[in-house]
């Protein structure tokens, strides 16, 4: 199972920082972050609409200039990254998971990617809309359809869409949709998996891989379950 670090490494840094990826980095296959677009048209990676909950500052993302939103803290004396920003850090380093917010966004999001290299890089969203519109643009990119709620037939929708991935919160995940979505040749890759039980569950399932707020605790729950498989 290949390791997300969710919103870097969010566990153990300010979530959606440098410092969280270069956390995540040292022990997932890839880092995930969350891209918003500010009042003059910048990416930021900041999970949120408004930068109340993960700065000291108020307002939405999308009414802020990105030197406003530069000006925050957003813990530990971390700045909110451009998007710019993490391309650099990432890539060539590490693989990339990028999260589209906003509709609307997609065509910015695939041109800094285009620049930067699009190899090791996983577009997902909860939009189906805005995965079709990065098919049409980056159509060699890989996508992946997030859902946290049920959806009537999220494997028909994923597919109809050219993703490539099926990303269910981890209390949607069930033996009946892992198999439905690999007869289909979709990837599994469930979020967000915090403790060894949660893991060894997904594991013993089948799933290609997962998310969590903790990458390097979660890389030893998996080099666990290795020795153990490799010992029976």
């Amino acid at each position: 199972m290949f390791i997300i670090g969710h919103r870097g490494a969010r566990a153990v840094a300010p979530e959606n920082t440098l410092a969280a990826l270069r956390k995540g980095m040292a022990c997932a296959d890839s880092v995930e972050v969350d891209v918003r677009q500010t009042e003059d048209g910048a990416l930021v990676t900041v999970h949120d609409p408004t930068v109340d909950r993960t700065t000291d500052g108020h307002g939405a993302v999308g009414a802020l200039s990105l030197r406003e939103v530069r000006r925050l803290d957003a813990g530990g004396g971390e700045q909110v990254p451009t998007f710019e920003e993490v391309l650099d850090l990432v890539l060539r380093r590490c693989g990339l998971v990028v999260e589209i917010k906003e509709i609307g966004t997609e065509a910015s999001v695939c041109e800094a990617i285009r620049e930067h290299g699009t190899d090791r890089i996983l577009i997902v969203s909860f939009h189906a809309s805005s995965l079709e519109v990065v098919r049409e643009i980056l159509p060699q990119v890989t996508t992946g359809l997030i859902f946290s709620r049920p959806i009537e037939d999220s494997i028909g929708l994923a597919l109809s869409v050219g993703a490539s991935a099926l990303l269910p919160r981890a209390d949607r995940l069930n033996r009946d949709l892992f198999e439905q979505a690999h007869a289909h040749y979709l990837l599994v890759v469930p979020w967000v998996l915090n403790t060894e039980g949660e893991v060894r569950r997904a594991a013993a399932m089948g799933v290609d891989g997962f998310a969590t707020d903790n990458p390097c605790a979660a890389r030893r729950w998996v080099e666990g379950l290795l020795m153990v498989e490799a010992a029976r």
